[in-house]
């Protein structure tokens, strides 16, 4: 049950988020953190976690993503910590959302992590849902021409990447990152409920490149 200050900070966070992301990316927009709120809640409702928290973390996971603050992967925990602080937010949660935003995203699967919590599994889940499916292929081919990529390339295969900063380099055209993120991520769900939500939308994007290259020729 939620106490009124937490309804309260939730209800700032929303307002804060909404002001930061309005011109933001289509793919990183509000709307995403809109759809990761209510999916991570979702998927909590199966799950023995702080519900505060989820939420909390849910709002606050794409602050400041690095990818559009020239790599900084300390800028989201920094607006976060910051914005939390202002409204007098108790240190041990403002911590656990720092913890959450830097260990969230896909690429640091590529490192041994050395924190976790049930509430950074169900945000996550909930991000890796975000990316896949038909709202993911949007978001993809989105920021795919954001960033002037490519669509497809036959000559440029996909790459099986090793290490956070060779995936961090990659130029690849849009289609290749089916096969770098998207296609892997059913595979690293972390939660039931998630697991079965990815089987469909995993199985849409296979059906999606399917028709894709019989278009291509």
């Amino acid at each position: 049950m939620l106490t009124e200050n937490n309804k309260s900070i939730l209800k700032k966070t929303e307002k804060f988020v909404k002001e930061i992301l309005q011109n933001a990316e289509g793919g990183h927009d509000w709307w995403h953190i809109d759809r990761v709120r209510k999916t991570s809640m979702k998927i909590a409702e199966n799950e023995n976690a702080d519900i505060f928290i989820v939420e909390l973390a849910a709002l606050l996971h794409d602050i400041a993503d690095s990818k559009f603050h020239n790599g900084d992967e300390e800028k989201g925990p920094e607006v976060a910590k910051s914005f939390l602080q202002s409204l007098e937010t108790d240190k041990n949660t403002i911590q656990h959302i720092e913890d959450i935003i830097r260990n969230i995203s896909f690429k640091n699967s590529f490192e041994n992590q050395n924190f976790n919590s049930k509430e950074l599994e169900i945000v996550q889940d909930a991000d890796r849902l975000d990316a896949i499916g038909a709202i993911g292929i949007a978001r993809t081919f989105n920021y795919g021409g954001h960033v002037g990529s490519e669509i497809y390339n036959p000559d440029i295969k996909p790459v099986n990447y090793k290490n956070k900063a060779d995936y961090k380099k990659s130029k690849a055209p849009t289609v290749n990152h089916f096969y770098e993120k998207l296609l892997l991520l059913k595979d690293k769900m972390n939660t039931e409920t998630a697991k079965k939500m990815a089987q469909k939308r995993h199985d849409f994007m296979l059906s999606f490149l399917d028709q894709f290259y019989e278009e291509w020729g």
